[in-house]
């Protein structure tokens, strides 16, 4: 069951496709849809392509297909109100019909997430809140709510990760053995770690020989997310 949002959102991009061959940026989208923000754009696309409506065309920035509608009575209830609102946008001129017909959504658009502070690659470090966001590509992310976190420390350095970097987390409560994690231990301190569960305990392995893993009970672990990107700054 499609939001009215959700459903807005479906039909504009089926019909810029049908009737450009291009799917509209996410800044268009967000007009279109009277949204306030292009993150709101990626929660509907993300909430889209989890329930099969439209799918990323793979190895192409950016592309989306839609893959089915909503009732075909629901389409033609939307559709008029739909067009008075992006009429209310100025629309680019239409780009030249391409072959096929999905296309590319604009490789610069950008969403903004919560950046919460710091995450230690290192010991624990005490896990900090922060009103400050941070603007990532849209390509790196994926499906699902997203975060950032400013890492802190050297015991992921052979994982790829430096001190510096921004690790963009998945918001999850649970990870497979093997996968990279931020866990915040006795609901006080937040490091970010390959998980691994053993004997009964788990333990959050670095990935720099010069540190030693760490072994915790369960009960004193929850997993707040899972590694998706990476975005680096070089000075």
């Amino acid at each position: 069951m499609l939001t009215r949002k959700q459903q807005e959102l479906l039909i504009f991009i089926d019909e810029r496709l049908k009737s450009d061959g291009v799917s509209p940026s996410f800044e268009e989208m967000k007009d279109a849809l009277a949204l306030k923000s292009k993150s709101g754009v990626h929660r509907l696309i993300n909430a889209l392509e989890e329930r099969a409506f439209i799918r990323r065309l793979p190895n192409r920035a950016r592309a989306l297909e839609v893959l089915r509608l909503p009732d075909a009575l629901k389409v033609a209830a939307l559709r008029p109100a739909l067009k008075l609102v992006a009429q209310s946008a100025p629309m680019p001129a239409p780009a030249a019909p391409r072959p096929h017909p999905h296309a590319m959504l604009a490789a610069n658009d950008t969403i903004t997430v919560p950046l919460h502070g710091r995450i230690a690659a290192g010991l624990p470090l005490e896990a900090m809140e922060s009103d400050r966001s941070l603007s990532v590509p849209a390509a790196l992310l994926g499906a699902g709510d997203h975060y950032a976190l400013e890492v802190s420390g050297d015991s992921m350095i052979d994982a790829g990760i430096f001190d510096g970097d921004y690790a963009l987390i998945r918001r999850c409560d649970d990870a497979r053995d093997g996968d990279i994690v931020v866990a915040l231990i006795d609901d006080a301190d937040a490091t970010l770690k390959y998980l691994h569960r053993d004997h009964g305990m788990i333990r959050l392995d670095p990935a720099n020989a010069s540190h030693t893993p760490q072994r915790y009970r369960p009960e004193q672990v929850r997993i707040q997310g899972k590694l998706a990107g990476l975005l680096r700054r070089y000075h």
